[in-house]
């Protein structure tokens, strides 16, 4: 039995620490529907328009605890479980809890921290639809210039 607790802890263990490995930064852009809209989120084909406004945002701000603190807190308490007896094991578990979720919290926050400036363009389509694609530079582009969106990113034309 101790050792499906182990195994179990193991592999609990290895997707919290390669989950805090990962960034919560998404760098493919992420198109966002204007609304009014009834374009999909994801277009099939080259689409053409007018860049309408472009604005620029923070990239996945935000502040609090998450499910760094939550996941680091259930890590923490199954190791922590596995240390000691009687009363010294709920001891080793409590810590583990609070350990666990404090280092959660902190891994989660230091991604938070590799988030940069994005830029949403909002385009009037040629067929008076509209599509707002987020992507990270807006190179050349400015408002009024005829513009193609292909795998949701804008390209001038």
């Amino acid at each position: 039995m101790k050792t499906n607790y182990t195994v179990a802890a193991t592999f609990i263990l290895a997707a919290a620490v390669l989950s805090g490995c990962a960034s919560p930064y998404n760098p493919m852009p992420v198109s966002q529907p204007y609304p009014g809209s009834t374009q999909s989120s994801q277009p099939q084909y080259s689409e053409y328009g007018v860049v309408d406004s472009i604005q620029m945002v923070r990239g996945n701000a935000g502040g609090g605890v998450g499910a760094g603190a939550v996941v680091g807190g259930v890590v923490g308490g199954l190791l922590g479980n596995q240390i000691g007896g009687g009363s010294g094991k709920a001891v080793a578990t409590v810590a583990g809890v609070v350990g666990g979720a404090m280092a959660g919290n902190q891994i989660e926050q230091s991604n938070r921290a590799q988030t940069r400036d994005m830029y949403q363009i909002t385009v009037r389509l040629n067929n008076g639809g509209y599509q707002t694609i987020t992507q990270d530079s807006i190179a050349d582009l400015r408002i009024g210039n005829r513009v193609r969106i292909d795998g949701n990113r804008v390209y001038r034309y």
